[in-house]
């Protein structure tokens, strides 16, 4: 089994689903006592915030690029970092570690090429959603997408900061979510993404009929098979 290297605490609440889903697909595939061979570091996410929304992303690179090689160093085989919005500086991390970096946005792209899925409307941070580091990777591959209008990406944004990565799930926020998702919908997305990796604690499938991928979820799941694809299920 290859050895996971996750980049996390971007927010703490998402990184803990990572952890979580990874296991569960690796208990899945193995069996008995089998878990995920994990090497983890969990930065201080009101530095890395902080900077974010002072525009000051090589900062940012810095300190994600030496948390990445602690990750190598601690004998990581492949990255994983935890979060959409810092695939922003993915190029800058994987220019100062030799080990790959296994993107957010390629994982999200296969699943929804896999569905047929051609145009998808994108739900994230404002960077993720206004910056072209994410909806021009989906395109690479064919994708067309959608954002929200202004004054919904703002809420959008808003929620994810002052709700989701605080760990707090507003019903009022949720009703949010699903009307801008649902127009969305309107405007000819075939799905959406959810682009930011605490939306999974908000949204659900079970909230709406538009088909809805989860990169959270999407991702931990790529991370297990590209762990195990040397291993075989334990009888």
């Amino acid at each position: 089994m290859k050895t996971i290297g996750l980049l996390g605490g971007m927010s703490w609440e998402s990184t803990s689903l990572y952890y979580h889903q990874i296991n569960e697909h690796v208990k899945a595939a193995l069996g008995g006592l089998h878990s995920a061979k994990i090497a983890l570091y969990s930065v201080d996410f009101a530095e890395i915030e902080r900077l974010q929304h002072q525009g000051l992303w090589q900062e940012t690179a810095d300190i994600l690029a030496k948390a990445a090689q602690a990750v190598e160093a601690a004998g990581a085989d492949f990255l994983v970092i935890c979060t959409n919005t810092m695939h922003k500086v993915a190029p800058e991390i994987s220019q100062q570690i030799g080990i790959p970096v296994l993107h957010i946005a390629d994982a999200t792209a296969m699943a929804l090429q896999n569905a047929g899925v051609t145009r998808v409307g994108l739900l994230g941070t404002r960077f993720t959603m206004e910056q072209d580091f994410y909806t021009s990777r989906l395109v690479e591959h064919g994708i067309d997408v959608l954002v929200p209008q202004d004054a919904d990406r703002e809420r959008v944004h808003q929620v994810i900061y002052q709700e989701l990565c605080q760990g707090r799930i507003d019903p009022a926020s949720r009703q949010d979510y699903v009307r801008i998702i649902e127009s969305l919908a309107e405007q000819g997305a075939q799905a959406v993404i959810l682009g930011c990796t605490e939306i999974t604690m908000l949204v659900s499938q079970t909230d709406t009929t538009v088909p809805l991928y989860d990169t959270t979820a999407i991702h931990a799941a790529k991370a297990a098979e590209r762990a195990l694809e040397i291993c075989e299920p334990t009888n």
